[in-house]
């Protein structure tokens, strides 16, 4: 079957030639099934989900009497895809499986856009997700009661370095493991490094700025949202709880950064201007290796642990804290609009059987969502060829997730204002948070 990789803009279209392609070719043949595909795009590789799909699809085709095939169609993950999927489901456009990043599961759940996979789950799958996943990574295909989406591969942050800038400056990399010690190793950083247009610490001051902040808010106790009684209209609903205590000491660490001098980066390049060696240390992703070979050619998967350090967590406020990170990714999910669901689950499952998944995840660089596959013999033979994946593997247990209610976005932005507003000297972190907090409670229906 032919495959297709489309921007977000151009999805629409393209489904509905599917469509059309398929009624004329294939829709007078009983025991010929098409399942249609949307997939992000993996920057390893085009067409990467298709080659997943693949393997998953040729036992789906030995286990059933109907010829099954699949229409991949594969999107670029920018700020119009979230919209155009929406009105894709939302126009009853018949698709089978899609790809969604974690943040936007409550808000299509919502819509009544995709199918609750609960009954599969617990009735037909002979996996135990509960058990076989990590906590956060199965909570976060929850929505409400229900489990609307299978979280299937993530990515950690972490803390990179270039060895020898921080060599050159006298700076060792355990300093950079507590709160008092990043902020002193930014200082020398900066004066050594700094005559030579070299920042010493990178400090992410972008639109998403908050998801460099939760870790900070996760290792104190505190938490984003919490349930509440009393809601007007629901009972029981979330409500902020991100400027509590734990809140604001969170908060005052990034302004104890920028009162020692770390300037807020407003633009920012998912690692591109640590790669271009234009900062010394960075807070930044697991796929930091995978660009590292498209951006600085000198550096191999063999010499790049040689070069580049990484510390598998956040900076703590003392050493007797538990660290943090945050954790994205992207989740299978059924739309409601597929005509063949308990197919498609069958192929869902398949896919996530762990050799199927596993070799697939290794070889695009991405981290598992399931103990099985990151505890288990895999992890070890994958070490040896992905720069750092005993580390990162490491760190998941530790991550959070963002919230994925419909409302999360707006408390994202608002929570971003309250860090613009640190970053600039225009409130104090209490003042701040309080301010995103209570309109926060508003679009929350409080």
């Amino acid at each position: 079957m032919p495959v297709l990789v489309v921007s977000a803009g151009f999805v629409i279209s393209i489904v509905v030639l599917f469509m059309i392609f398929v009624e004329d070719v294939g829709g007078t043949q009983d025991e010929e099934i098409t399942l249609t595909i949307l997939f992000n795009e993996i920057v390893t590789r085009p067409n990467a989900g298709k080659l997943l799909i693949d393997n998953a699809l040729e036992i789906l085709r030995n286990e059933t009497d109907a010829e099954v095939n699949v229409n991949y169609l594969e999107f670029k993950s920018d700020n119009s895809t979230r919209d155009e999927i929406i009105r894709l489901l939302s126009n009853q456009t018949p698709i089978d499986i899609v790809t969604l990043d974690q943040i936007w599961l409550g808000e299509f759940a919502q819509k009544g856009l995709l199918t609750d996979l609960t009954n599969y789950t617990e009735q037909q799958w002979k996996r135990n997700g509960q058990e076989e996943w990590y906590f956060q990574n199965w909570e976060g295909g929850k929505y409400q009661s229900g489990i609307y989406g299978i979280w299937a591969w993530t990515d950690v942050r972490g803390i990179w370095y270039w060895k020898d800038l921080l060599q050159k400056a006298g700076v060792d990399p355990n300093l950079l493991k507590t709160w008092d010690g990043y902020i002193d190793a930014a200082k020398k950083l900066n004066r050594a490094l700094r005559p030579e247009g070299i920042e010493g610490v990178h400090l992410v001051g972008a639109v998403h700025s908050p998801d460099l902040w939760y870790p900070y808010l996760w290792m104190l106790g505190g938490e984003i949202l919490q349930q509440k009684d009393g809601h007007p209209t629901k009972n029981v609903y979330w409500f902020p709880a991100f400027n509590s205590s734990e809140g604001v000491k969170a908060l005052e660490f990034i302004k104890s950064q920028i009162d020692s001098g770390i300037k807020p980066q407003k633009e920012h390049f998912w690692g591109n201007e640590f790669l271009d060696r234009n900062f010394s240390v960075m807070i930044e992703g697991s796929w930091m290796p995978t660009r590292a070979q498209s951006i600085q050619k000198s550096i191999s998967s063999q010499n790049f642990e040689e070069r580049v350090g990484f510390l598998p967590m956040f900076p703590v406020p003392n050493e007797d804290n538990q660290t943090s990170t945050l954790m994205g990714g992207w989740e299978l999910t059924i739309p409601t609009t597929s005509p063949h669901k308990d197919l498609a689950w069958k192929l869902m499952t398949l896919m996530l059987e762990p050799n199927i998944l596993t070799p697939w995840l290794v070889e695009h660089r991405l981290l598992p969502t399931q103990v099985t596959i990151g505890e288990g013999e895999s992890r070890f033979n994958a070490s040896y060829s992905y720069p750092y994946y005993d580390e990162m593997i490491s760190a998941i247990p530790f991550g959070g997730a963002r919230p994925n209610i419909p409302e999360y976005p707006q408390i994202a932005h608002y929570i971003s204002e309250a860090l613009n507003a640190v970053y600039y000297g225009t409130k104090n972190p209490k003042e701040a948070l309080d301010d995103a907090a209570a309109k926060s409670a508003l679009i929350l229906g409080w």
